[in-house]
């Protein structure tokens, strides 16, 4: 009877232990984390009585946490998928509104302004048209550098989001590593039998808010502790130590910081490893998206000012003087990368506008050829030495490079924010056209002269009065300059609206001319009225001068629509990660979660089962007291 009552008391404990298990699911059933644990009951060793092995009770062999470790690294999967498209969509979204709003965005401010130009065409002697190409003008160039402030202070809060999360990384490894010492630690004290469950669960909890910052790869030891890898194998947690990210500079783009790992007292760039999370999210907008939507940007502005400026310059303004540069315009900027040694310079400038793609390049030198690879899709072109043409730029090299050295080139990266108004009043706006053609009243046939088109506006006989005479027959012509008496040519075979240049102009003679025909072309005195420069100007709103292929419109157009594609696409990319994520935590608590329904069924079943072993010891006493009192007798 004695043993019926130990076997018993076996039972009261491990159900004891059981309910405690139980409840302690219940109690935890809102906590962030917690593992459902289940308690393990094997049964003692059976012992020998006569010829016969009879049980000696239950015991609890152990705690279990019920988890299965391919669902939690689907989750950890999927939640760094989930943080990594989140923080990339926020950026894209930012910069789509940015691009395409009303109040910010260049397509109004560009309508606007040749708007105004065909009004200033339709009365280029008013005062009131010219101030509103101004004041349109001052408006357009004001969106060009807000924009370009804005691209600035979207980098700035990257580098800011860069510098948060990697401080939250370092509190995250450096946890996680705490909780390895204590789980070691614990587990010790069981001699490696027992597990502290919670610990395990709480350092699960900072392994999944790490896995949200960048993506994370974790092997478990036989001695509970866990190692945790990142960026393609480096390692930021070994048992009980971390290693410290930090945010580092670019040396070949201060602008931008980088993502560094300790190594020693210096930090080894690991920023191209890093995959999934916030991070990874920052880092692939600011390489993907934002670089080149600057660039985008600044090449419309560069290509505007310069064609602008080339066609106005080619006018007369109000005070009778050449036009002078309307827009003030950037050169490209070359960064020369902070741990060269040698001591090259390396400059750059821009050949052919029309040329020009949104694309950055780099220089490098092996130590013996100079190479240049534009950035966008790798394409690379070697030479032992400068300089180098490629897509409208020119970039030239002076002094002597050292191997490894290296110079990033940004030809369009500060055309938003260089642009400038450099007209300071209404008279300087070049309407007209310096010079004028005429017909002589006397002339007999039914040729005409076109409008002169300024090739040279430096040509230093720009000016001078010239006749084109037609000789007898009229199937030749002489060209004279009349203001110095010299002939420019003599015989000129006459062909139906060729041209005819001279003196850094260009007209046609249209018609049929008879011999002593004269035609004259002279400067535009008192020309106020004039528009045709003003015709020219408004033209460049549908000259394809952007890439060749596109107007300045078209160009910003293909810009806004590029940005919504991408916003679109992370949208949907987003979604239908978010639904695999809710998929992977709902398959991952079917299996680890508390389920409050299964509790209370093993809450009744430990409570009889416990009940039961109580009755057994009531029953072993009363049988015990019987043969007590039998005895005595």
């Amino acid at each position: 009877m004695v043993d019926a009552s130990r076997v018993a008391i076996t039972g009261l404990q491990v159900f004891q232990r059981a309910l405690a298990t139980t409840s302690n699911n219940v109690a935890n059933v809102g906590t962030e984390g917690y593992t459902r644990q289940r308690v393990d009951i094997t049964t003692r060793p059976s012992q020998r009585f006569g010829d016969g092995f009879f049980g000696s009770g239950a015991r609890v062999s152990s705690v279990q946490r019920i988890e299965d470790q391919f669902l939690n690294a689907r989750v950890q999967s999927s939640s760094s998928d989930v943080a990594r498209l989140d923080s990339y969509l926020s950026l894209v979204n930012r910069v789509e509104n940015l691009v395409s709003g009303s109040q910010g965005g260049l397509d109004s401010a560009l309508q606007n302004f040749f708007n105004s130009l065909q009004d200033l065409s339709n009365d280029p002697a008013s005062i009131p048209a010219r101030q509103v190409v101004l004041s349109n003008s001052d408006t357009l160039v004001a969106r060009f550098k807000d924009l370009d402030a804005s691209y600035n202070d979207i980098n700035r809060e990257i580098n800011t989001r860069l510098r948060g999360d990697i401080n939250d990384i370092n509190s995250l490894t450096s946890g996680i590593a705490d909780l390895n010492k204590a789980i070691v630690e614990a587990k010790a004290t069981t001699s490696g039998q027992g597990v502290p469950n919670d610990l395990v669960d709480q350092r699960n909890v900072l392994v999944g808010r790490l896995s949200e910052r960048l993506a994370v790869n974790t092997v478990e030891l036989s001695d509970g502790s866990i190692n945790v890898f990142v960026g393609g194998g480096e390692s930021v947690v070994i048992g009980s130590l971390s290693r410290q990210l930090s945010a580092i500079n670019d040396p070949a783009n201060p602008g931008e910081l980088r993502v560094g790992i300790e190594v020693g007292s210096s930090a080894f760039d690991i920023t191209d490893k890093i995959t999934g999370g916030s991070v990874s999210g920052l880092l692939d907008f600011r390489s993907e998206q934002l670089g080149e939507i600057r660039n985008q940007t600044g090449r419309l502005a560069l290509v505007l000012a310069n064609e602008f400026n080339a066609q106005h310059q080619a006018g007369l303004d109000v005070n009778g003087s050449l036009g002078a540069q309307f827009f003030a315009s950037s050169t490209p900027q070359t960064l020369a990368n902070q741990n060269n040694t040698g001591a090259a310079t390396v400059t750059t400038g821009i050949t052919d506008f029309n040329q020009l793609t949104t694309s950055d390049y780099e220089l490098s030198y092996d130590g013996a050829n100079y190479t240049l690879t534009r950035l966008s899709d790798g394409v690379s072109t070697s030479a032992v030495a400068g300089p180098f043409n490629i897509d409208g730029i020119q970039v030239d090299i002076a002094g002597a490079a050292a191997a490894g050295d290296s110079f990033l080139v940004q030809p369009t990266r500060n055309g938003a924010s260089g642009i400038g108004v450099l007209l300071t009043n209404t008279s300087q706006i070049a309407a007209a056209s310096p010079v004028r053609s005429l017909e002589s009243t006397a002339n007999l046939g039914s040729a005409v002269v076109t409008t002169p088109e300024v090739l040279d506006v430096n040509n230093a006989d720009l000016f001078d009065t010239v006749e084109i005479r037609f000789n007898s027959p009229a199937s030749t012509f002489d060209i004279v300059n009349v203001t110095d008496g010299a002939t420019i040519a003599a015989g000129v075979a006459y062909t139906n609206n060729a041209d005819i240049d001279f003196n850094g102009i260009r007209v046609q003679i249209q018609n049929q001319p008879e011999a002593g025909d004269v035609f004259t072309i002279e400067r535009n005195t008192g020309g106020v009225g004039d528009n045709t420069n003003a015709v020219a100007l408004l033209g460049l709103q549908t000259a394809q001068t952007v890439g060749g292929n596109a107007t300045l419109q078209e160009g910003y157009g293909a810009l806004v629509s590029k940005i919504g594609t991408v916003s679109r696409q992370t949208s949907i990319s987003s979604q239908t990660q978010q639904a695999l994520f809710d998929q992977a935590v709902q398959a991952r608590d079917n299996v680890s979660g508390v389920n409050l329904d299964e509790e209370a069924v093993d809450l009744v079943r430990y409570q009889q089962a416990y009940q039961a072993a109580a009755q057994v010891i009531s029953t072993s006493n009363i049988l015990f007291d019987t043969f007590l009192a039998a005895v005595r007798r």
